[in-house]
This record gives structure tokens, C-alpha cells and sequence, in this order.
């Protein structure tokens, strides 16, 4: 059974000043629509016999976009996934250490996904492909795979200036 350790010291988190709430709105507004989405499909398809498929593609954007919006909040409230059992074991100074080292691994990978996402995007527009729903350009969805992942960058680049500047954990 897992165990919290009551006296173990919360995740650091930025100050109050710096809470943004653009993530909170585009993430309910993310949510909203694809509510909105899957319930018009359903009473579509329960009151008659068509379906709007097609909108599952416009679902599994938001769903996306949904993803990397809480997880740009998440780094930004210090609220990231972390495995911390055998870390919480060292003093403060070493879990600070860890810390940065899991900002500084999750950046890179971030980095990787806006360099490597804004390649796909690009070949999604060079070559002219389009989605296999609606027909739309697939770069529409593509292009925000790297400005997602640039927003999610920098609020673990902001979280790792705050627990730099700190120089002790609570």
C-alpha cells in the first residue's frame, strides 16, 4: 500500500505573483468543446441514424492540446508527475539537485518534442497532406505539436529559475 509521508516537504512551487491563468482557461475551454462535441454526436446518433464521425479527429486535437495545457500547468504549480520515494531519503540540498536535474531532463525532452514536432509539422505542409476525417491541411493540428510544447518549456524553464533563485526547498 502506498504510504505518504506526512512530514515530507510539499514540491516547490513559483510565488503567487507568478500564477498565470491562461492555462485554467484553455484547458476548460478545451473541455467545454469537446463535452460540446460528444454530445451533439450522441443525440445526433440516438435520434437518427447518423453520425458525426468525423468530429472524432477535432476530439483527439483537443484531447492533445488538452494534455499539454495541464501540463504546463502542472509544471508551472510545481505539480508534475515525480517518483519521489527514494529521493525524499536524501536531505534538502540533494533533493533540490534532483529537482533540477528532472527540470532540466524534462526541458530537453520538451525541446526535442518542439524541434522534432516542427519538422513533422513542416512536412505536413510541404507536402500538402490532409486529414482523413475532415479533408482539412493535417499541418492545422500538426503546428501546435511544437508551439504547445514551447509553452510547456518555458513554464519548466520558469520553475527551474524559481527553485535556482530559492537555494533551499521548504
Amino acid at each position: 500500500m502506498l504510504e505518504i509521508d506526512p512530514s515530507a516537504p510539499p514540491p516547490p512551487t513559483l510565488p503567487p505573483g507568478a500564477r498565470f491563468h491562461v492555462e485554467r482557461f484553455l484547458g476548460a475551454a478545451a473541455m467545454a468543446a469537446i463535452v460540446l462535441i460528444t454530445l451533439a454526436n450522441v443525440l445526433v446518433r440516438y435520434f437518427t441514424d447518423f453520425s458525426f464521425a468525423f468530429t472524432e479527429e477535432v476530439s483527439v486535437f483537443l484531447l492533445v492540446f488538452l494534455t499539454f495545457i495541464g501540463s504546463a500547468k502542472a509544471f508551472l504549480d510545481g505539480n508534475q508527475i515525480a517518483v519521489t520515494y527514494f529521493v525524499d531519503k536524501f536531505g534538502a540540498a540533494w533533493r533540490r539537485r534532483f529537482l533540477l536535474f528532472g527540470l532540466a531532463m524534462s526541458a530537453l525532452m520538451l525541446g526535442l518534442l518542439a524541434w522534432y514536432g516542427a519538422r513533422m509539422a513542416w512536412d505536413d505542409f510541404d507536402m500538402e497532406v490532409t486529414s482523413p476525417g475532415l479533408g482539412w491541411q493535417q499541418w492545422i493540428y500538426t503546428v501546435w505539436l511544437p508551439l504547445l510544447s514551447l509553452l510547456v518549456l518555458a513554464r519548466i524553464a520558469q520553475g527551474f529559475a524559481h527553485v535556482w533563485r530559492t537555494r533551499t526547498l521548504p
